[in-house]
């Protein structure tokens, strides 16, 4: 019996601890194929073992952006990044990646930081902003104007305000409390509507990139008559906290604005000022009670807080505004997710325990406790998982495999968040167990006999032997034939390879030899 020593390319678990993390920066908008970064240079590793070790990248996010070039080791862009679409307002913008090697399995984290370049002009919500002010405003009344946006960062970002000249206005810059300045309109002298009933300025955004940009907006200034008091809130600012899993229609807060004029001027009307507008239909303000109402549901994983600007304006046309800071408290409301990276599949069963045969990372979009993972598998298997990094685990061999016990596991991958009450999500991970030669072919029975008449035609059949191999493929296929047997047996007899079936080679003559042995001998195909 032949024992050929298979040699399977198992990954035994020398998995390389590897806490060091690769960091490039890129500016955003590089072309499809920009070069990142020199992986090899920067793993230490050579260009054939990174090839031999198939080495390759996979992004953590929901789109691949990066490309790992094995024929010369450099990390390159596959596609184009929009950092203000892809990042939108956060001030870092990263994309988050690894690294997986085989032979032995190293997984290595990184990241590449996209820089903001200057692909953006300040920009105003309307060309023309109309502004009406009673004649009887005091000197020194301001006035908040609508801001621009730009969304860009940093000294690509809006960085100023500037108007231009005029005899009765100028322009305030307020640094607000959220970082964000506030451009405001300040009366410097009375006003007459009857010298001259509008006035027209041009207020201007600049940014500080290279080359500066800026956006403008026409404020076209109305001087109304009579009504010499403005609404005034209770409070300049309202701060309030929900749930998001707050009902639609469910009342907010209530602001309130008083009017000290008499009849029609002291009529206050409710509206949200220069409200964004992809929170058009996320609440709803009464004009007339000033009661703020949830419209849609919320979410927090994807705002964490809303600032709302309220308008109180009498019917006289003067107006003041008070600030609505809404944070939303997060509520378990995202079951974890699961994904798998097969790494040895099917598995040869002398594989040693310890080798590992699966990556799974797992995520959550809550926070907190309600975005804390753990990961399990059935018990009684022959597997179990090991933590690897954060949210990240291997699937390793637990225990000797025997494909003739068991050729085929389905592994039940649960994972589940620390929330209360507590998500989980499962998937199923199909492993077959490949075969090696561990199993010699066995005859069904130690000995066979037969009885055949003298003078018997030659070619037939005397009996038929059968033995069986508890491999697969090839290990298990047997052939036969004749290994001895008593003086002369062996030219009376011939054994059919695949078959085992005996035959007589020639007639027998029961006076010359009355009986004999034959010994047959059976291989498997490993």
């Amino acid at each position: 019996r032949r024992h050929p020593v298979l040699l399977w390319g198992v990954l035994i678990a020398a998995w390389e601890a590897a806490w060091g993390q690769l960091r490039y920066s890129v500016p955003e908008e590089m072309p499809k194929g920009s070069f990142v970064g020199d992986v090899a240079k920067d793993l230490g590793l050579q260009l054939p073992a990174l090839r031999d070790r198939d080495a390759h990248v996979f992004d953590t996010g929901r789109t691949q952006y990066l490309f790992l070039d094995l024929q010369n080791g450099r990390l390159t862009m596959m596609e184009q990044v929009d950092r203000e679409e892809t990042c939108a307002a956060v001030a870092k913008c990263v994309l988050n990646f690894e690294i997986l090697v085989k032979h032995p399995m190293n997984v290595y984290k990184g990241e590449v930081e996209i820089l903001d370049i200057n692909d953006n002009s300040p920009s105003f919500p309307e060309s023309i902003s109309v502004l009406e002010i009673i004649e009887y405003t005091a000197p020194g009344a301001r006035f908040p104007l609508k801001k621009a946006h730009d969304p860009d960062i940093g000294v690509n970002s809006l960085q100023n305000y500037e108007c231009s000249e005029s005899s009765y206005f100028t322009l305030y810059v307020k640094n607000g409390d959220d970082g964000v300045i506030y451009p405001e309109l300040v009366l410097e002298k009375s006003l007459d509507r009857e010298q001259q009933a509008v006035h027209n300025l041009i207020l201007t955004a600049t940014d500080s990139g290279n080359p500066v940009k800026s956006g403008s907006t026409t404020i076209q200034i109305i001087v109304l008559d009579g009504n010499d008091n403005a609404p005034e809130f209770a409070q300049s600012v309202y701060k309030v906290t929900v749930r998001e899993d707050v009902a639609v229609g469910s009342r907010v807060i209530q602001v309130t604005a008083t009017d000290r004029d008499e009849g029609i001027n002291a009529e206050v009307k409710y509206s949200f000022f220069q409200m964004p507008k992809k929170f058009d239909k996320t609440f709803k303000l009464d004009p007339d009670s000033g009661e703020i109402e949830i419209m849609e549901k919320l979410n927090f994983e994807e705002h964490e807080f809303y600032e709302l600007v309220v308008q109180a304006r009498d019917a006289g046309g003067l107006s003041s505004y008070s600030k609505v800071h809404i944070d939303i408290i997060d509520v378990n409301d995202n079951a974890p997710t699961l994904s798998l990276l097969p790494i040895l599949n099917p598995i040869p069963e002398d594989s040693v325990p310890s080798t590992v045969v699966a990556v799974i990372n797992a995520r959550d979009r809550d926070s907190g406790d309600n975005g804390e993972v753990s990961c399990n598998i059935d018990e009684n298997l022959p597997f179990r998982l090991e933590t690897s990094s954060e949210n990240t685990y291997k699937l390793i061999i637990a225990s000797a495999l025997d494909r003739e016990k068991v050729s085929t596991y389905n592994i039940t991958i649960t994972v589940r968040d620390r929330g209360s009450p507590a998500l989980s999500s499962r998937t199923e991970l199909v492993l077959e167990v490949s075969d090696v030669n561990d199993n010699a072919p066995v005859f069904e029975e130690a000995a066979y006999s037969a009885y055949v008449p003298e003078n018997n035609a030659a070619g037939a059949l005397v009996l038929r032997v059968q033995a069986r191999d508890a491999d697969a493929g090839a290990n298990g296929r047997v052939s036969y034939w004749l290994a001895g047997g008593s003086a002369g047996a062996a030219s009376l007899m011939s054994v059919e390879a695949r078959s085992g079936a005996v035959y007589a080679q020639s007639s027998l003559d029961y006076e010359q030899c009355r009986e004999f042995t034959v010994a047959v001998r059976a291989q498997d195909g490993g």
